[in-house]
């Protein structure tokens, strides 16, 4: 069965620093991009970073640059987001999601649908204080 699994969210005080981890299981990490998206309450989905299979090309969205950074282990299938400098504006759900394809850009930044991304985590809650 597959399962894309989120942890590592937490309250956090303003200019502190989180590392979220994503598990995944049931299907050929190492073939797949993968990608943290984060959602508040009333807002849609939007993505924060995305990386291919090789780790050879990267996204990142414009409100996170310099302050995030995004790896993943293919031998342990585990994606992680280093995440620095937060801001109260970063409180969100974030999820980990599988990617289809190779246009990793388009789902990232938000000018392709999400309908089409099947492997979604439930999520883990990164609340910043001020």
């Amino acid at each position: 069965q597959v399962q894309v699994m989120e942890s590592g969210g937490g309250l956090v005080q303003a200019g502190g620093s989180l590392r979220l981890s994503c598990t995944a299981s049931g299907f050929t990490f190492r073939d797949y991009s993968m990608g943290w998206f984060r959602q508040a309450p009333g807002k849609d989905r939007e993505g924060v970073s995305c990386v291919s299979w090789s780790e050879s090309s990267t996204y990142y969205a414009d409100f996170v640059k310099g302050r995030f950074t995004i790896s993943r282990d293919n031998a342990k299938k585990t994606l992680s987001l280093q995440m620095n400098s937060l801001k109260p504006e970063d409180t969100a759900m974030y999820y980990c999601a599988a990617l289809p394809g190779f246009r990793l850009d388009e789902y990232c930044s938000g000018s392709r649908g999400l309908s089409d991304i099947h492997y979604w985590g439930k999520g883990t809650l990164v609340a910043i204080s001020s």
